[in-house]
């Protein structure tokens, strides 16, 4: 009879044990799947409010590339495809914050031997903003004198290059043909060409790789601070559009950096800041390196392209000087008709 009770009592503090047992197994797991979730949840949200944009928007478009591109066009409609096509991903601008690169649109004004050329940006349906004009004037000589201007909004004031090619651009002559037609693109919001798609924006560091391989190094882009032609600032006056500006005056250049007057500065700011921490790490990691058990002669990292020094703006020359377009005597004019008109609507 003992040893019933005996069993009982063990029998019952047994299964009391495992009960226990399983109710802390089933809370383990509870908790695991819950900090799982936290961990993940926190992960999710961590990836989605990283901003593929720079808040500094003139990051998002190299007025460098523009003037290459624009010196390798054959007219303005294709001047407009090489800013647009996803092929390039010239711009990285997204303004209307849709996470998607806004399409550029082109549109010109003349004025006797001046063409101004103006870039917006198509923010909504019959909503744009200026983000650069090129204006290209030609004197009694039949010299082309060229700048790409910054918009004032975007880029600070008077943040200009002028670029000095190396054959002289197919479109100059297409310019002042006789039969030459205005060019006015006919896209907007949700109205684009057929080579064209939406793309997300890059992160700054991909954007700057990939934009650099578009740029022509065998020209060169000289910064200057002076608009020479005060007919481009009359026709600009006239055809401007400010949408985003009007709606986010906070955003303009000089209340994104206060104390520098345009990008060209905030460049130079930024390098001359990158090159004393570069120093002071040359100084931390010297002892590291001489201890080193091997030295290589060869330079471990990628070789530097040298012609990736053009892009920066050559400090000794002179602002005052225009520069030369190297002009390309031996090639014949082109034939206005060429252009295809791509939509019967478009205007021109």
């Amino acid at each position: 009879m003992l040893k019933l009770i005996v069993g009982i009592v063990i029998g019952y503090f047994h299964k009391v044990v495992i009960l226990k047992s399983n109710t802390m197994k089933t809370k383990i797991i509870f908790l695991s799947i819950v900090t799982l979730f936290f961990v993940n949840t926190i992960n999710s949200q961590t990836r989605t409010t990283v901003n593929a944009t720079n808040s500094e928007i003139s990051d998002n478009l190299d007025l460098k590339a523009v003037a290459s591109i624009f010196g390798d066009s054959e007219n303005l409609e294709d001047f407009e495809k090489r800013l647009n096509d996803p092929k390039y991903k010239i711009s990285n601008l997204d303004l209307n914050n849709d996470n998607q690169v806004d399409y550029l649109r082109v549109i010109e004004s003349v004025e006797g031997n001046t063409h101004l050329v103006v870039i917006q940006a198509i923010l909504e349906k019959d909503i744009f903003q200026d983000v650069a004009t090129i204006e290209v004037e030609r004197d009694e000589n039949n010299r082309m004198q060229v700048q790409v201007v910054g918009d004032v909004y975007m880029y600070g004031n008077n943040y200009i290059y002028e670029p000095v090619y190396v054959h002289s651009p197919r479109l100059f002559t297409y310019f002042w043909s006789p039969n030459y037609s205005i060019y006015y693109s006919s896209w907007n919001w949700g109205y684009y060409p057929q080579y064209y798609y939406n793309w997300r924006p890059f992160l700054m560091y991909r954007y700057h790789r990939n934009v650099r391989r578009w740029i022509n190094h065998n020209n060169y882009y000289n910064y200057v601070n002076v608009r020479r032609s005060t007919v481009a600032i009359n026709l600009h006056r006239n055809v401007r559009a400010n949408s985003y500006e009007v709606r986010n005056p906070e955003r303009s250049f000089e209340r994104r950096n206060t104390s520098i007057s345009n990008r060209y500065e905030l460049d130079r700011s930024r390098t001359s800041n990158g090159n004393n921490r570069t120093e002071n790490n040359i100084v931390n990691n010297t002892r590291t390196e001489a201890e080193s058990p091997r030295n290589n002669n060869q330079d471990s990292s990628p070789r530097q392209n040298t012609r990736a020094e053009v892009e920066t703006p050559r400090r000794n020359q002179s602002e005052s000087n225009t520069p030369r377009v190297r002009e390309n005597n031996e090639q014949s004019p082109r034939n206005s008709s060429s252009r295809e008109n791509r939509n019967s609507n478009s205007r021109r």
